[in-house]
Order: structure tokens, then sequence, then C-alpha cells
């Protein structure tokens, strides 16, 4: 009698659980077709060594190259940013393999170096001459590594809120999506993550935004329901564990970078600290254009567009008048 009733506990509970699963893995395609329906793709594909890159394209002109951060997309440009420069500028804004519509490699680490590499691919396939490079947060990680390892590809980096070094305790703010596990990131993508994601939106916005408010648009706009989707959350967090793979190997090579470079960062950032990510880099990047904005959190492109363009320009300036210069020589 006593077994008969712990089978039936037993098989309850299976059952229990098995609904729950079922139940996450439904409020993950749920979700995630939402996303699909508000923030559709609006760019081109291009396929980079198994990476499927999605990307968008404005005007004509000197080629600018957008990198976006962490678990962004690329209207955290495009939305921000494109239509305020004028004449003269091809604009670029491509989704990092794995993030927005972009499909990673099944064989790809995220690590710093063939994030860089795949990049490097990608100017090439786009016929793009030396253009400059904008990164922001991951992404800045991702320019400096190009400017280090593919110094000839580009003409100029122009960084805002950059990931420059590696902070042991910078990994405290991103434990959620600190799994090491390939395996246990995949399941956890298609069952609890997204749901969990959606749940905690809006404090996890108030963060990278802070002290700032988050645009009322930024969830469409700015493309912030990719982020509710499997494939992205996977990405994301490959790229949180891969970052520490190679980011110190990286830093020691900063001295090594002779073109024009820009560094935008605001001193109310609560994501990545100007005094470690920051001020260290005015000694390490010779001519560095260091521009510290006060009261300014992580997210300046949506903030304080103007700024950031007028920055980008200007650093954008001064690398196509030395590219000219290295092709008169």
């Amino acid at each position: 009698m006593l077994l008969s009733i712990l089978s039936w506990l037993l098989g309850g509970l299976l059952l229990l659980a098995v609904a729950v699963v079922v139940g996450l893995v439904l409020a993950t395609w749920w979700i995630s077709a939402k996303a699909g329906r508000l923030v559709p793709a609006r760019g081109k594909f291009v396929e980079i060594d198994g990476n499927r890159v999605h990307y968008v394209e404005e005007g004509e002109g000197r080629p600018i190259v957008f990198l976006h951060g962490l678990g962004a997309q690329l209207h955290h440009f495009r939305h921000t940013l494109f239509g305020r420069f004028g004449p003269g500028y091809r604009l670029i804004a491509l989704d990092r393999p794995g993030s927005g519509y972009s499909v990673r490699a099944g064989d790809a680490t995220g690590r710093l170096p063939e994030q860089a590499e795949i990049v490097r691919r990608f100017i090439d396939r786009l016929g793009l001459e030396k253009p400059l490079v904008v990164g922001h947060s991951l992404g800045g990680a991702i320019a400096l590594t190009l400017a280090v390892e593919h110094p000839g590809t580009i003409s100029g980096i122009a960084l805002l809120a950059p990931l420059t070094h590696l902070e042991t305790r910078a990994r405290q703010k991103f434990d959620l999506l600190y799994v090491p596990s390939r395996l246990l990131r995949r399941i956890m993508a298609y069952t609890v993550a997204i749901p969990l994601s959606l749940k905690y939106a809006e404090p996890t916005m108030r963060f990278i935004f802070a002290p700032q408010a988050v645009p009322g648009d930024y969830m469409t706009g700015g493309g912030g329901w990719l982020g509710l989707r499997p494939a992205h959350f996977h990405a994301t967090s490959t790229d949180v564990v891969a970052v520490e793979q190679d980011l110190g190997r990286i830093e020691q090579r900063y001295g090594e970078i002779a073109m024009p470079a820009g560094i935008l960062f605001g001193t109310a950032d609560r994501v990545i600290g100007m005094a470690i990510h920051g001020e260290p880099m005015r000694d390490r990047l010779k001519g560095l254009d260091f521009e510290a904005v006060e009261g300014l959190g992580h997210m300046p492109q949506f903030i304080d567009p103007e700024r950031v363009t007028a920055f980008i320009k200007r650093i954008a300036a001064r690398a196509f008048a030395t590219k000219s210069l290295s092709a008169i020589d």
C-alpha cells in the first residue's frame, strides 16, 4: 500500500515537472514570437564563416561601422544616431552574431578575437575601405581587439562607454548570464531564461540606463524586445563567459594602437565605471580624444544623441584625414 502511494506521488511530481517545463517552453515561444512581430528584421544578410550577419546601412561616403554592446542589437544605433550625420557618410550597423537577427555559427565561441575577425571579414565582404569603427560597451572591447589584431583594416575607433579592462568583480553584475556550461545555457534559453527576463525587464532596463530614465520607445524603436528571444539570451550568456578569456591579454597591447581614437564616457555610468574602464586609457592610447560627460549613464546614444554624433564625426574627421595622408604617402 505504502509503495503504491509513493509511486503515485512520484508519478504526480514527474507530471507536474513536465507540465512546468512545457509551460516554460510555450511561454518562451510566445514571447519570442511577439518580439519578432514587434521588431522585425529590417536589413540585409551576409554569410561569414557559418555566421549569418544581419545589418542595416544608410547614406553614401565615408564608411562608419557600429558595434553594439552586450545583449543589444543594431537598433541601438539605427534608432538613435542614423539620420543625424547628414550627407557624406555611409553608416553600417550590424547585429553581432547571435544578437538581434544575426545567427551565430554552431561552433562559435564568442571570444573577442573571433568576433573581431568576423567584423574584419564583414568589412572586407562589403568592400569598405578602412572604415571608422564605433563600439559601445562590449562592442568597444571588440573594436579595441580589431585595432590591436587587424590595424590595417580600419582607420580609427570611436568608443562609447567601452569595456576596456578585465575587472574581477564585473561578473557579479551579470551573475544570471554567467553560465559556463554550453548545454545548460541552451536549456535555460528555451525554458526559464526568457520568461524570467520578461519579468525583470523593467528593473534591468532601469539599471542599464541609470541615472537617466528608460526611453518610452526603447522596447520597440530601440529593439529591446529582441533581447527576449532564446538565441539572443544564449549568445549574450556566451559573450559574458567568453570575454574573460581574452580581455586581459588584449589590454596589454593597447600601446600598439597608433590610429586616431576617441572615448566618450558618462561619469555616472553604473554598468561600466569610468574610473576603471575610461580614465586609465588616457595613458594607454596615444593622442586619445577623451570626453567625460558629467552625470551621464551607460547609454549616451539614447540620452544625448547629438553629443554622441558630434563626437563620432570629430573622430571620423581625424581618422579619414589620416587615411588620406597615408594614401598620398
